[in-house]
């Protein structure tokens, strides 16, 4: 296995000034000297925030990648509203695609989650595919897939992650299955918990969500994984 990628999505949360606090707190990862030379570490804000973050990683010499949670189907043009490819690329190399929050609220279809895989690999992003179990559609030229059953989201089973063993079982057929260079897990992941999944062998990293809201926790996340 190559690096472990952590994947930091703070879905719509943070203000302007809520983003500067978690950053602050975050910088404190320097002062640690972790060794992050096998650790890929990714962190997605809202589309306000995208600039922030970018900004702040640079200036302060934090060697962290920048994520956007979500992109246009479309290419850049007359779609009022929408954020493409070619924008997110100024600040962030990686897109999240097909969450299924996106899916179950915004009523994305598969056509949709294919085209914006196509325009996020047309712009030369990298991007990172949900699934929600082994019977998923994963389009082709992801590389990053990640299994995150919908029950396992901590706002639905309330801190409670999927069990490994199930993890492995999913992870192995999704990522024999799209020929994945890497599977993630993401569902409930905290400081407690991710070294029961990064340990499995065939799971190459995690998505925290509401856990990543915490700069701290999200540290503590790091250091564990």
């Amino acid at each position: 296995m190559g690096k472990v990628l952590i994947v930091a999505n703070l879905k719509s949360y943070k203000n302007e000034n809520e983003a500067k606090n978690w950053l602050e707190a975050f910088k404190k990862i320097k002062e640690l000297n972790l060794d992050l030379s096998q650790k890929e570490v990714i962190v997605c804000p809202s589309f306000t925030q995208l600039f922030s973050f970018f900004s702040y990683f640079s200036y302060n010499n934090i060697d962290i990648k920048i994520g956007a949670q979500n992109v246009s189907p479309f290419d850049e043009g007359a779609f009022t509203g929408e954020v493409n490819a070619k924008q997110i690329k100024d600040f962030a190399k990686y897109v999240l695609i097909g969450h299924s929050e996106r899916r179950s609220n915004f009523g994305e279809s598969e056509k949709m989650l294919e085209e914006k895989v196509k325009r996020v690999l047309e712009a030369g992003l990298e991007p990172i595919f949900f699934a929600q179990d082994a019977n998923a559609i994963i389009p082709s030229g992801v590389r990053i897939g990640v299994y995150e059953p919908p029950s396992a989201i901590s706002t639905v089973s309330n801190g409670i992650p999927d069990d490994p063993k199930t993890v492995l079982d999913e992870a192995v057929k999704l990522k024999s299955k799209y020929m994945l260079e890497h599977i993630l897990y993401g569902g409930s992941v905290n400081s407690t918990n991710v070294a029961s999944f990064t340990s499995l062998g065939v799971v190459d990293g995690v998505v925290p969500g509401k856990a990543s809201l915490d700069a701290e926790e999200f540290i503590k996340i790091i250091q564990n994984a």
